[in-house]
């Protein structure tokens, strides 16, 4: 079994993980990007640029992003649904940006209100705008094993919509097993079917652990390949659509079980495991990490 030499962690914790969170301060958050960066990731999810009325927790984003300590090397990105949510991430001097589909049709309408081909549509003035300016797009499919609202999603609509998102012009598509119910079987058949048509370089695994499969599953995508992980400092986050998904996978548990298979990440266990503690002391919780409950808070 082979395995990729390094890994690229894309750390999605100061968005994806704090937008579920009823009340973190903006110094809070820049704190969190701040020590993150420290830590030796090169790829932080810093905002999103939604509109507040859905997701008040992001409001702060701009600000947050004028904020932070600028580590080189460091590549910082937002979330940009329309292209005046893109103007304003332009203006906060984001690196890149992501968009997001589902292969779910129900999910869609409840995550952004309208259909995954209407999301595609919409998404098309934004990737032009940032090809005009050179700024890079990610793009996010969620729901690519089950929808909460439909059941089983095949892996065929998977690769339908990951190929339109990558002729749309995302150089990246971040896979998001939005309800945590994958396995590896099932992860596999899904990115064979992705596969197809994206090359594994431009493949990037979304695990949420809600049946504390998430590890496994990435275990088993690291030996297919794959060598871009989104995570989630401490395991925060879930999905304010997706009733019952827990937290991402954590970033200090991915990084422990990469080094243990000899992977680079880049990235000091030590000085992010601090970070996780920190950040939850002030959600006022312990980390959903079981690297960071081994290590503890030093």
């Amino acid at each position: 079994m082979s395995f990729p030499e390094k890994v690229k962690i894309v750390e999605v914790g100061a968005r994806d993980g704090l937008q579920n969170e009823p009340q973190v301060s903006t110094q809070a958050k820049i704190d969190l990007i701040n020590g993150l960066s420290q830590s030796g990731l090169k790829h932080i999810e810093a905002g999103s640029f939604v509109s507040p009325k859905w997701v008040p927790q992001m409001a702060d984003s701009h600000q947050v992003l004028r904020s932070i300590t600028r580590f080189p090397g460091v590549a910082y990105s937002a979330l940009t649904p329309n292209l005046q949510g893109f103007l304003h991430a332009i203006d906060a001097n984001v690196d890149y940006i992501a968009i997001f589909a589902s292969a779910s049709e129900t999910f869609s309408q409840k995550n952004i209100n309208c259909t995954i081909e209407q999301s595609l549509e919409r998404f098309e003035p934004v990737v032009s705008a940032a090809q005009k300016k050179g700024i890079p797009v990610r793009g996010y499919l969620s729901c690519v094993i089950d929808c909460p609202y439909e059941g089983k999603i095949a892996p065929q609509q998977v690769r339908n919509i990951a190929k339109l998102l990558s002729s749309l012009g995302c150089y990246e598509i971040s896979l998001g097993d939005t309800v945590g119910t994958g396995t590896p079987v099932r992860i596999q058949q899904m990115l064979e079917a992705v596969n197809h048509d994206i090359a594994l370089e431009q493949i990037a695994v979304h695990f949420h652990n809600t049946w504390g499969q998430a590890l496994a599953n990435l275990f088993h995508a690291l030996s297919m390949g794959v060598s871009v992980i989104d995570s989630s400092v401490a395991g925060l986050g879930g999905c304010p659509y997706a009733p019952g998904a827990s937290g991402n996978v954590a970033t200090e548990d991915v990084v422990y079980l990469c080094h243990e298979l000899g992977i680079e990440t880049g990235v000091d266990l030590t000085s992010l495991t601090q970070v996780g503690w920190s950040i939850t002391q002030h959600l006022n919780r312990t980390p959903s990490s079981n690297v960071a409950l081994a290590i503890g808070k030093q």
